[in-house]
């Protein structure tokens, strides 16, 4: 059965392509174009994840998920253009899941719908683990963390999907265009130069760390997360 997402978003450009990115992704999608109706559908359809804009008119997006939380636990990504670190805090605290800000790629958005449905045991793949851990590497695609040697290091959303989608297949050799197809998904249009880019921007992070495991180029075919070899 299709995840059901409501999209509480008053700019009708934004609501739209929201709507048509999660449709494709496979998600039924409710809309509201004020807070109140938003309210409204959260109560009478109880959607899987809930997508709230801040500034909404009758009832803004504070209070939206204040109410929301009165009667249910589904999770709830904020979308807005106000980037201070007082009103993530403030979203956060009142209940909110996640929190991106205005303006976002759609792409860095569907992933965090999808680690937040993860996170909040919503996801269809529950059961697969998304903390991978080697020598000197922890992989936590849940909360988007890259440890290295002991020191968390910012690495973009991405980045850790294409390194998560390689290590929890050890020695599995990947070709560029089912890495495409797999961790950028069906609706991207670059080249395989994409993939080559994330891979030595990975590399820069993880070169010499440890011999135990390394990204491996595989000539004329791909990339593997290679383990058991120094």
């Amino acid at each position: 059965m299709a995840k059901k997402a409501l999209i509480v978003e008053d700019d009708g450009n934004i609501a739209e392509l929201l709507r048509l990115y999660l449709e494709r992704d496979g998600f039924e999608v409710l809309q509201a174009a004020d807070g109140g109706r938003g309210v409204e559908l959260a109560r009478s359809e109880a959607p899987d994840i809930v997508l709230l804009d801040i500034m909404l008119p009758v009832k803004d997006g504070w209070q939206v998920c204040r109410e929301i939380r009165g009667f249910s636990k589904s999770p709830i990504v904020m979308l807005t253009a106000k980037g201070e670190t007082r009103d993530k805090v403030a979203g956060l605290e009142m209940g909110a899941d996640d929190y991106i800000t205005k303006p976002f790629e759609v792409k860095e958005l569907l992933a965090r719908v999808h680690a937040v449905l993860r996170r909040t045991g919503g996801a269809p793949d529950e059961d697969r683990p998304r903390r991978l851990e080697f020598d000197k590497l922890i992989i936590n695609l849940d909360s988007y963390e890259l440890v290295v040697n002991g020191t968390k290091v910012d690495t973009p959303p991405k980045e850790m999907e294409l390194l998560f989608h390689l290590a929890s297949a050890p020695n599995r050799v990947y070709t560029r265009n089912q890495l495409l197809d797999e961790v950028w998904g069906f609706d991207y249009f670059g080249d395989s130069r994409t993939v080559d880019v994330h891979i030595k921007r990975l590399r820069e992070k993880l070169e010499g760390v440890s011999d135990k495991w390394r990204l491996k180029t595989v000539w004329g075919v791909g990339y593997k997360f290679e383990v058991g070899e120094a």
